[in-house]
């Protein structure tokens, strides 16, 4: 049995994005009982070189709405990063997955062998095909910075489980 392109990637983007509106519920939850500001957690890091939380879900919804987009052939939306508020990363949570689900599957489905061109802003573009793409970059890439976005958050003493990832 074959998988769609479809079906590759837009489920699991749609269901770890919501998981990923419930941890920031939870973790406005967790500072308001602890009396303090929730939009603390927007600059937490693991480590002083790495980008702080707000990065990480900024990139998480990048990799999911530009993944949709470039397999469906069309130039990814560009949402302005500047959110400062757990209120402004839901919202932008909410628009990649509205974006993602725009998309029809007959616009991604197909796309196995469609070039896709990753323009970078160190170094020439990286480009793919579309099975290779969505398997060997956009998905691991959206876990990676998503994974991370968990890990702030567990780090900074909110109450998540193995189930809330999952």
């Amino acid at each position: 049995m074959t998988i769609s392109m479809h079906s590759a990637c837009v489920p699991l983007f749609n269901r770890q994005l919501g998981a990923l509106l419930n941890w920031l519920d939870k973790a406005e939850a967790h500072a308001t009982a602890r009396k303090f500001d929730p939009n603390n957690y927007l600059q937490l890091r693991l480590a002083p070189d790495m980008l702080p939380f707000v990065s990480q879900i900024r990139i998480a919804s990048d990799a999911a709405k530009g993944c949709v987009a470039r397999l469906a052939g069309v130039e990814p939306p560009k949402f302005d990063d500047n959110e400062t508020t757990l209120a402004d990363l839901r919202e932008r949570v909410r628009k990649t997955i509205d974006y993602v689900n725009s998309v029809p599957a007959s616009a991604i489905d197909g796309s196995e062998e469609r070039d896709i061109v990753i323009p970078m802003r160190t170094r020439d573009a990286l480009q793919f095909k579309g099975q290779f793409f969505v398997q060997h970059w956009a998905l691991p890439n959206f876990f990676f910075h998503v994974t991370t976005a968990y890990a702030l958050l567990r780090h900074a003493g909110v109450e998540l489980g193995k189930a809330d990832f999952l």
